[in-house]
């Protein structure tokens, strides 16, 4: 693989990331624990939904094929999607869903902080931009992590759970395939391995305050970057891309 269709490689998982959870959050919209939090996620969604646009975009323009970022986004399989498998895991009540974006957006926020500097001007440029999304998401996430965790024992328990449920998938987000190490070494994309230490800090400090146990590295879950997902993929894909798979060509 050289080093134009790995930055092709890495863009469009960057996008595929932003998409799935981007319809994981738009879930909660008439569902929310408060009027609040459901305009909230809304408007996260949202965020995740730009993102995508411009990594699609990106994405069909280095390959130059004439693919759209629609047609990256709703004319694809399953196992064309390069997404991690934390996001398309189902939401769980609200504190599983606040446990995840703390996960995510801790490492998200330090990959784009790293890729603001790269050479793939466009890349910088998007990460410039998101990185700022990012960092509120995470403060936002942040808040609830700790009010859920030092709260009740109810909540205490049940973001606990889900902090332990959803560890299991926190491995894949630092394993390096080959589009990792090129972009590492040709692009300058993160080191993963640096990455994690950081990462591992920083959520040590947020359970701290919210009163939560780090659980222990055990087996880890993975594949979603090269296309093995969860049974859960399947249908955000099958309700995200019913009106394009219905009406091919459909357009605004």
């Amino acid at each position: 693989m050289n080093k134009e269709k790995a930055l092709i490689a890495y863009v469009t998982r960057m996008g595929d990331n932003a998409i799935i959870m981007a319809q994981r959050l738009s879930e909660w919209v008439g569902h929310g624990p408060e009027l609040e939090e459901e305009m909230a996620m809304g408007n996260f969604a949202l965020d995740y939904v730009g993102q995508s646009r411009m990594y699609f975009s990106y994405a069909g323009e280095l390959e130059g094929k004439g693919r759209s970022e629609d047609d990256i986004c709703f004319l694809r399989d399953g196992w064309d999607y390069g997404n991690v498998l934390l996001l398309e895991q189902p939401n769980g009540d609200y504190g599983e869903t606040i446990a995840r974006l703390v996960l995510f957006e801790t490492f998200y926020s330090l990959q784009l902080g790293a890729l603001v500097t790269s050479p793939a001007k466009k890349l910088a440029e998007i990460a410039a931009r998101a990185i700022k999304e990012s960092t509120y998401h995470l403060r936002h996430a942040g808040h609830w992590l700790i009010r859920l965790g030092d709260g009740t024992d109810e909540s205490h328990r049940r973001v606990q759970d889900a902090i332990d449920r959803l560890w299991t998938y926190t491995g894949e987000l630092f394993e390096a395939d080959q589009v990792d190490q090129i972009m590492q070494s040709d692009w300058e994309a993160p080191d993963l391995t640096d990455l994690r230490g950081h990462w591992h800090r920083q959520i040590d400090e947020l359970l701290a305050k919210a009163t939560l146990q780090k659980p222990d590295d055990g087996w880890m879950d993975s594949g979603g970057k090269n296309g093995h997902h969860s049974e859960h993929l399947g249908y955000i894909l099958a309700e995200m891309q019913s009106l394009q798979r219905t009406y091919p060509g459909a357009n605004w």
